[in-house]
């Protein structure tokens, strides 16, 4: 039941924050304050109910060093878009015409900082750590990086080959953000990151949402494997390469800090079931 309740909680604020955001799209400056409010919400439903149904301290969202943790998080996750477009730009597929829209820059950062924060609770805090509790970290990081990518598929212009890419790049390479450092702060700012960078300051297309608005007024063209085409550059073969570089680095860092855990035999599954709460 604890995981029907922390997917039921974390799923209402994110259905209720996302059509906030949503309905107010073409108001920047709301889109800022609800993406913001529907943040700190998140996190704070996120603390409640896994508190109360675990009945432990919420250490993967303790708020001592969670400054540090983001920043260095959407400092990974800003480098490693940079990289794509640098990738792009020398080989002649993203042209920059000039600046583009602050207006445009500062809804997206809240759009932005909603989607990350609300999707990575979900994905890394309740689905990726629970079920890693009873199959382990390898099974959990598989199944779970598919599922984020299947989550892909109803976004406009998405196809097959764009929700395996999301699988690899952002499903896996975040759930060894969180093996690695055992906190959820550091994959919540990668993912800012990398979505913020993509929108809010190169106007690229992300996961095939218009977010064509942010800081540089630019275009995207060319192969559509090197671009990601109509889905935008997280279809790119760079975004899977990059994806998968920083998702080895996370594992060995993880391997080294002890973090993988191993399946547990069906004995201990059985005998941790009997111990939980009811």
């Amino acid at each position: 039941m604890r995981v029907v309740w922390q997917i039921l909680a974390v799923v209402a604020i994110t259905a209720i924050g996302g059509q906030s955001v949503n309905a107010v799209r073409d108001n920047p400056w709301l889109t800022l304050a609800l993406g913001t409010l529907t943040t700190v919400l998140a996190v704070l439903v996120y603390r409640w109910v896994v508190g109360r149904t675990e009945r432990r301290p919420v250490t993967e969202l303790d708020p001592n060093g969670a400054t540090p943790a983001l920043g260095r998080g959407t400092l990974i996750g800003l480098v490693m878009f940079g990289m794509v477009i640098t990738n792009l730009f020398t080989s002649g597929n993203y042209e920059v015409h000039g600046l583009g829209s602050l207006s445009g820059t500062a809804g997206l950062f809240g759009f932005m900082a909603a989607a990350a924060v609300t999707e990575e609770l979900l994905f890394r805090g309740v689905l990726f750590r629970i079920v890693e509790e009873y199959l382990g970290t390898w099974i959990a990081l598989v199944l779970t990086a598919l599922l984020f990518g299947l989550a892909h598929l109803p976004n406009p212009d998405a196809t097959v080959w764009g929700a395996f890419a999301i699988s690899i790049e952002a499903g896996g390479m975040l759930a060894a953000a969180y093996v690695a450092t055992r906190n959820l702060w550091v994959p919540i700012g990668v993912h800012f990151g990398w979505n913020f960078a993509a929108g809010g300051i190169f106007s690229t297309v992300v996961s095939g949402n218009d977010t064509e608005q942010g800081l540089l007024d630019s275009t995207t063209s060319g192969n559509k494997w090197i671009t990601g085409g109509d889905f935008g550059p997280e279809g790119s073969v760079y975004s899977v390469l990059f994806g998968v570089l920083l998702t080895i680095g996370f594992l060995w860092l993880a391997h080294r800090r002890g973090n993988l855990v191993p399946r547990r035999r069906r004995a201990e599954r059985v005998d941790a079931t009997a111990r939980l709460p009811r």
